[in-house]
């Protein structure tokens, strides 16, 4: 979630504050009963968000509380959700250790 904490309208998706941040996974608390409409073409102006004309959006009926994990760049293969294609791939166990506790 970006420091300034705000959210869009609908007060549920956490806004991007830079241009970095936008290129991150949004991690989504959906509570029951809610409805989303996500991107699966990667060419939504707000990803996950998908605008209500495309045909391509996927519809998603929560029944349950969870979180997902959603893309923001456009470029996972498994759109709406992330898939770690925002990150170039750590050549070595050793580098993926120092990613994960460090978060580089």
């Amino acid at each position: 979630m970006p420091a300034s904490g705000s959210t869009d309208d609908a007060g549920e998706r956490p806004l991007s504050t830079t241009e970095e941040g936008a290129s991150l996974p949004e991690v989504r608390r959906v509570e029951p009963g809610a409805t989303l409409l996500l991107c699966r073409c990667g060419l939504s102006p707000r990803l996950p968000d998908c605008p209500s004309d495309c045909a391509q959006g996927l519809s998603l009926h929560i029944e349950r509380q969870h979180l997902l994990i959603l893309c923001r760049c456009g470029l996972s293969q498994r759109l709406p959700y992330c898939d770690g294609s925002h990150a170039p791939a750590a050549p070595s166990l050793k580098d993926k250790w120092r990613r994960f506790w460090q978060g580089d």
